[in-house]
């Protein structure tokens, strides 16, 4: 498969699982209690769903914690601006991906050595650059396989 059509289908995917972080919660429960209990158990491979660590829409709480809402919200609309025309991938990757991941390594950290207790809302905003930069990343690395050959990337800190 082209790389280019890898991209788009992985980028729908993307909307579609952010889309049904918020519609599953809402309607899916009450309409469609198996695609509900997909959502949900897929979910839990991958977050450990804590109640009070969670979002809750209209009472009811999100397949994923508050941070992993963020990343899977803003790394669908990451991807998406990998689309829009902009710029090329960073030359030094591993300080970009350090610094995006820093807001969410710093709120961890915190939490697990009780420095700080972040509420839900700190714990989505330092998902949000990780989640933005990946979804981005991602797609414009797919996009850009194609030149790849002739496209060097300086991976040195």
């Amino acid at each position: 498969m082209p790389t280019g059509r890898l991209a788009a289908g992985l980028t729908c995917a993307a909307v579609l699982w952010g889309l049904a972080m918020l519609i599953v919660p809402l309607e899916a429960g009450r309409r469609f209690p198996s695609i509900s209990a997909l959502v949900y158990g897929a979910s839990a491979i991958v977050c450990h769903q804590r109640p009070e660590r969670s979002i809750h829409l209209d009472g009811a709480r999100l397949p994923v914690c508050a941070r992993c809402t963020a990343l899977y919200l803003f790394g669908a609309l990451g991807a998406v601006l990998g689309w829009v025309r902009g710029p090329r991938v960073p030359r030094h990757l591993p300080a970009v991906l350090a610094a995006v991941s820093l807001p969410m390594a710093l709120s961890v950290m915190g939490e697990w050595t009780g420095v700080a207790a972040g509420s839900n809302f700190l714990r989505a905003a330092s998902a949000v650059p990780l989640g933005l930069f990946t979804g981005w990343l991602f797609v414009r690395m797919l996009r850009a396989e194609g030149a790849a050959a002739h496209m060097r990337y300086d991976f040195s800190l």
